[in-house]
């Protein structure tokens, strides 16, 4: 299996930067299934080809357990176009020998891994389950102009009916991280078939890969379908957490514009943040989730922290976690630190076994985000799910609304809030929760307060029973 790579944006050699993979070398990497290997048939300045030579191991195949092939008759195993066509074999084999390149990282020319370059790929097999049709449905919309010459079946066997083998050609004007992009996810969505098992990990890597273009892709549900070989509850999670995102996303600014209209006087955000750090000291916690953890203000805090042995990150917003990882300088930090701290992608609406284990969960001003029918899958996944031993909880108090002069009457803190709930319904819904699932509760009030409507935010530190968690 052949895939090349062609740039004539000048000097065109920098596509060996780009890479990773020097122009004027051979080289080859050993992969669990066979061998890949790189080099480059032409090497100018003013053009540049990179092959990536995929030989898989046929034999190998044959020797697989039971089950990997799709193919339902009894010498499927031994009649495979596996070693010989763009698979999913060919997408393990550029996250593997291209993983920086996937990245988008070239510590020699950043500037380069970012700008869109003239970018020609060409796939000498790919399996097109759907046809040429499909295909320019996969990538047209993506921006490239997209050739197929489809491969004849010999005449013995043309009672079989047209080939689904095609010759493609692919030219965009993109950054190089999203031409591997698009072929690592969209080769296995073609082919409609992959060689290893698929699960939840597969959706994690999904949205992290799709997280630019798959939103608003036109061919989503297909896409998102395939990729998760027709597995109808990893389907149903992953679209849902694509739509997710992409609300979270496209509410980001207005959210943020809001809480510097409305917080930011009073530094209500750093007087949140500080009374949350306070609070997971004193209760003696070193593993901690930072649920909903934005750009990272809290994680930068809790590092700061020597108690805190391992600190993880999620969030539903592949943008903020990268924000996150900028802002934190996670690429430069020394190792002790870096081996700290954990980012990862995730939706609070779905049971996460990466969550389970953890002495302390933070959740800092997210509910409020969540309709009902979500809050309620939320409760289940965090207090019955991941179950750790102290959860710290903050919204809004909507009686306090009236003291901040730029908020009309009758509004929400924040345009994208679901709701903001009085003390009484707070506490109300907290001590709901706590005779639920088996935890106490206690609530704290957070910034300037007043007699008559109380503090800005308000606070709810659940502890499960049974367990050891003293707070003042």
């Amino acid at each position: 299996m052949l895939l090349t790579i062609s740039t004539t944006y000048p000097p065109a050699t920098d596509l060996g930067y780009l890479l990773h993979k020097h122009p004027s070398r051979i080289q080859s990497f050993k992969l669990a299934f066979g061998q890949a290997h790189v080099y480059y048939p032409e090497a100018h300045a003013e053009r540049c080809t990179a092959a990536l030579l995929l030989d898989v191991d046929s034999v190998g195949l044959t020797r697989r357990p039971h089950g990997q092939f799709s193919e339902n008759f009894a010498l499927a195993q031994y009649v495979s176009d596996r070693p010989y066509v763009a698979s999913s074999f060919l997408s393990v084999a550029i996250a593997r020998v291209f993983s920086s390149a996937l990245s988008g990282k070239c510590k020699e020319h950043p500037d380069l891994a970012e700008t869109a370059i003239p970018l020609r790929a060409k796939l000498s097999i790919l399996p097109c389950r759907g046809g040429e049709e499909l295909l320019r449905r996969l990538f047209e919309p993506l921006g490239y102009i997209v050739e197929a010459e489809r491969h004849a079946l010999d005449a013995q066997f043309s009672d079989w009916g047209e080939s689904r083998y095609f010759t493609v050609t692919l030219e965009n004007t993109c950054r190089l991280s999203e031409l591997l992009t698009h072929l690592y996810i969209l080769m296995p969505v073609l082919d409609d078939e992959k060689h290893y098992w698929v699960d939840d990990a597969e959706i994690e890597k999904l949205s992290r890969r799709g997280n630019d273009w798959l939103a608003a892709h036109p061919e989503q549900e297909s896409i998102v379908r395939r990729y998760l070989k027709h597995q109808q509850g990893l389907t149903r999670k992953a679209l849902a957490q694509l739509r997710e995102e992409d609300v979270q996303q496209t509410d980001e600014p207005i959210q943020q514009e809001a809480e510097a209209q409305v917080e930011e006087r009073m530094g209500l955000n750093d007087v949140r943040l500080a009374a949350v750090t306070e609070v997971l000291k004193q209760c003696g916690a070193k593993r901690v989730l930072d649920l909903g953890c934005g750009e990272g203000k809290l994680l930068r805090r809790l590092l700061a922290e020597d108690q805190f042995e391992e600190i993880v990150g999620m969030d539903v917003s592949h943008r903020a976690l990268k924000i996150a990882r900028e802002r934190l300088r996670h690429d430069r930090l020394p190792e002790k630190q870096k081996k700290r701290l954990r980012l990862f992608q995730g939706s609070l609406g779905y049971r996460d076994k990466r969550l389970v284990g953890y002495d302390a969960a933070v959740v800092v001003e997210v509910i409020e985000h969540l309709d009902l029918p979500r809050l309620s899958a939320f409760e289940r996944v965090l207090f019955e799910s991941a179950c750790p031993r102290t959860v710290l909880l903050t919204t809004p108090n909507i009686e306090y609304n009236v003291k901040f002069e730029n908020l009309q009457a009758g509004r929400f803190r924040h345009k994208d809030h679901r709701f903001e709930w009085t003390r009484d319904e707070f506490q109300s819904w907290a001590t709901s929760i706590s005779n639920r699932f088996g935890y106490t509760v206690m609530f704290h009030s957070i910034g300037p307060e007043h007699e008559d409507v109380g503090s800005p935010t308000q606070m709810a530190v659940f502890v499960r029973e049974g367990r050891e968690g003293k707070i003042t």
